[in-house]
């Protein structure tokens, strides 16, 4: 960001006074960052948007009076402010996290629980100041409108069928992502080809995600283990924490799922599985890259293009954050771009008998 740019508005919401003060100098450590305020409760984080707008506000799910869920889902009706969840993710709460995806928060952050050095603090700056300016482009009203779309959608009686055949279809994603993902599997066949996805997310998170999907979609959707083989009518999906590689041809391929380092910051990450399809499956694959912040992705796509696979970039005006999306369109690893409206349908013409 130039000296001529705005700086972006943060508000830090968070009834700790140590965890409030540890995020307000995160904010303060990056010059293109403002902090506007801290709030230890929603009654108070009302008074501060009141007085000024944020363009960001990073919010906890615990907080006293009002929790975070709760503020959440009243912030989104009166402002659509782009929300990203900071909280100790424990196996109690990550349903409640994950619920948050689905009220309005455009990314979650795990609060650090050891800051020990130096080094672990200037990196947890670091990656919530990325985090805090992704988040800033994002299109809430977007993402709003694709949750209404969610909560109103009717299964129509009989999907059409598909013929399966040795391909396989492989779509990465970020902030933004898990709406997006589940706006196309909802909308598929249970008889598609083998699907393989990597969501940015925490830890924990994918299976649930995961399990939320498979109970509302025709596919049988798991989060992946070592050695799950990619088959028809199956969607695996890469596990927090963990990268996801296909192996083997397009008639008999499975996933490994491996703890290496993290690829553009990220593990899973969309690069390691694209490079995979694009080694392994070549010209029988699909690769589609949807909403998300950053460039992961990008050379995986523009990689299985040129290896002969059908390359998918989902559109500018549908994306509730044009990253990873505007990255593989600037390097032209697109064979065509799309609204995510139509990548259900273009899917299924695909495949079709």
């Amino acid at each position: 960001m130039n000296s001529h740019s705005k700086k972006i508005k943060v508000l830090v919401i968070d009834d700790s006074v140590i965890f409030r003060r540890l995020l307000a100098n995160a904010v303060e450590s990056d010059v293109d960052l403002e902090l506007i305020g801290t709030a230890s409760d929603a009654f108070k984080a009302v008074e501060i948007i009141e007085q000024i707008l944020p363009d960001v506000i990073t919010l906890d799910i615990e907080m006293p009076q009002m929790d975070g869920l709760t503020f959440l889902s009243k912030l989104m009706k009166q402002h659509p402010i782009p929300v990203i969840i900071v909280s100790s993710i424990t196996e109690g709460n990550r349903e409640i996290c994950l619920d948050a995806y689905h009220r309005g928060a455009i990314d979650i952050v795990n609060k650090p629980l050891k800051l020990k050095s130096n080094n672990n603090l200037y990196e947890f700056y670091s990656f919530l100041c990325e985090k805090i300016k992704g988040a800033s482009q994002a299109n809430v009203r977007q993402k709003q409108k694709l949750i209404f779309d969610l909560d109103n959608f009717r299964t129509e009686k009989a999907k059409p069928i598909v013929s399966t055949y040795d391909e396989i279809i492989a779509i990465g994603a970020s902030a933004g992502g898990t709406t997006a993902i589940e706006y196309i599997l909802r909308r598929l066949p249970k008889d598609m080809p083998g699907i393989v996805i990597t969501q940015h997310m925490p830890q924990g998170f994918t299976k649930l995600f995961a399990n939320r999907l498979n109970d509302i979609c025709d596919l049988e959707v798991l989060e992946a283990q070592d050695n799950d083989q990619v088959i028809p009518g199956r969607v695996l999906i890469a596990p927090g924490n963990k990268h996801m590689v296909v192996v083997g041809n397009p008639r008999q391929c499975r996933v490994n799922v491996v703890e290496t380092e993290p690829v553009n910051r990220h593990r899973p990450s969309v690069d390691v599985l694209f490079d995979s399809v694009a080694s392994s499956i070549k010209q029988k694959a699909v690769g589609i890259i949807l909403t998300g912040m950053g460039a992961d992705g990008a050379k995986g796509l523009l990689n299985m293009k040129n290896a002969g696979a059908y390359t998918v970039a989902q559109d500018k005006e549908s994306s509730i954050v044009y990253g990873m999306p505007y990255q593989a369109a600037l390097l032209n690893a697109h064979e065509k771009i799309l609204p995510l409206s139509e990548i259900p349908d273009f899917l299924i013409r695909r495949y079709k008998k």
